[in-house]
């Protein structure tokens, strides 16, 4: 039996749904598919977020000969036949191009990669290559250079997911609407969260469930929480979802580990998904500890990065790491404050214009401008009295940033305190002279 998810593919870009970062009408990605100017690419990302989709649309909207392989199961000897036909198409009688799709190509070594390289030179091949690894790291630098464009792939997000489901539901031909299921909802607003942004589990669970689901059956909560093996009651309420990621922040800022660790257990074992704690646990690391234990945010990005790469349940153990470290980490919210000032004065108050010897120099006629005379700190043993802000704002004293004696933010604090007093020393010796 073919897959939900492979039925439902889209065949055009109008159904390509998700990644509107790069794909959306009018972007320049777009028009190069329908203008047929598209060359090579490079998609990477996770699972279930539409790279091998867009890649077979793309061919489609080409009119080329399309060749779909997988690195893990292909070699050399095949790649160079692959490429020798290419060659007899686009130079020969037929003049057609052609376009492969290779899937995992960071599964291939360096020279299984170089022998790509005399084709797209030639430009004999359109080529799109999609891995979930970080390209700049998985793929040879000749390969990248050739190549051009790379198109990070995103989890979709839960209402993208959502709709694919209910357009599952709904299409006659490929999808599930000639059973005419009923469903609840909530379920597939569930469904769509707890699929962690993978359209390919949401869409194949929703198929496993319409298959199963007993003649006259409905499609709820309960076949959801079935279907994913996974408890769903962070979803039953949400205002229990609100409750339970305000309580731990708020236990995570109040510097109580226990209570950390308790509701971090209580969201994960109740449904939520990965992505959705690390994110909060991203945020915190930067709005509650901040500049008391500045390396907080890159021990955090690790622990979540580390538990999107190996999934649940072994991914409670990275997010316990990173909510007990929060937990105990010394605490300061002042460089998130300093940015509200900020934007709080460009609100409610006329701001001046840059200081005109903060401005660019870098082009003819800025001299004439009036522009210049900006003094390089580090030609002063890395700090020299001069203006920053803008005219008014340095006039009346203001400051943003301030920070606590809260762990390592108390060594950034008596450094400033140190240019404080140089900047008060400079302003005495202009007044006496």
């Amino acid at each position: 039996m073919i897959p939900l998810s492979t039925r439902m593919r889209p065949a055009s870009l109008d159904g390509f749904v998700g990644q509107q970062q790069f794909m959306y009408e009018g972007s320049l990605l777009y028009n190069a598919i329908r203008n047929k100017t598209f060359d090579s690419a490079i998609f990477f990302g996770p699972s279930g977020t539409g790279k091998t989709t867009l890649a077979r649309i793309i061919a489609r909207e080409l009119d080329a000969n399309f060749t779909e392989i997988n690195a893990g199961v292909t070699g050399i000897k095949e790649l160079k036949a692959l490429i020798e036909d290419a060659r007899t198409r686009f130079f020969g009688l037929q003049k057609q191009d052609t376009c492969v799709y290779i899937d995992e190509f960071h599964r291939w070594n360096k020279l299984q990669q170089d022998s790509l390289l005399k084709a797209l030179e030639d430009g004999v091949l359109r080529f799109i290559g999609s891995t979930t690894e970080n390209p700049w790291f998985a793929i040879n630098n000749a390969v990248l250079s050739r190549v051009g464009s790379i198109y990070e792939f995103k989890p979709l997000s839960a209402d993208d997911i959502r709709k694919l489901l209910l357009k599952a539901l709904e299409n006659e031909t490929t999808g599930l609407g000639k059973r005419r299921i009923s469903y609840d909802d909530k379920a597939i607003s569930v469904l769509a969260d707890m699929s962690g942004g993978d359209a390919r589990v949401a869409l194949d669970r929703l198929g496993f469930i319409a298959d199963n689901l007993a003649e006259g059956g409905r499609i709820t909560l309960d076949e959801v929480r079935e279907a994913m093996q996974r408890q769903t009651t962070f979803y039953d309420k949400d205002e229990d979802k609100y409750n339970l990621l305000s309580a731990l922040q708020k236990s995570i800022r109040g510097s109580d580990p226990h209570a950390a660790a308790h509701y971090l257990a209580r969201l994960l074992e109740g449904g939520a998904d990965i992505l959705m704690v690390g994110r909060r646990l991203l945020v915190m690391a930067c709005e509650d500890v901040g500049m008391a234990y500045p390396s907080a945010i890159s021990v955090v990005t690790s622990c979540v990065q580390a538990a999107m790469m190996v999934g649940l349940p072994e991914a409670r153990i990275n997010l316990a790491h990173a909510a007990v470290f929060l937990a105990s980490c010394p605490k300061s919210n002042a460089a998130y404050m300093a940015y509200e000032s900020a934007v709080s004065d460009l609100r409610t108050r006329p701001v001046d214009d840059v200081p005109d010897h903060l401005k660019d120099t870098h082009y003819k006629g800025a001299a004439d401008r009036g522009f210049g005379g900006y003094l390089y700190p580090h030609d002063y043993g890395g700090w020299v009295e001069q203006q920053y802000l803008p005219a008014d704002l340095h006039e009346a004293g203001t400051k943003y940033y301030q920070p606590t004696e809260n762990g390592k933010e108390a060594s950034f604090k008596r450094y400033l305190d140190n240019i404080e007093q140089m900047r008060a020393d400079a302003a005495r010796r202009r007044n006496n002279e």
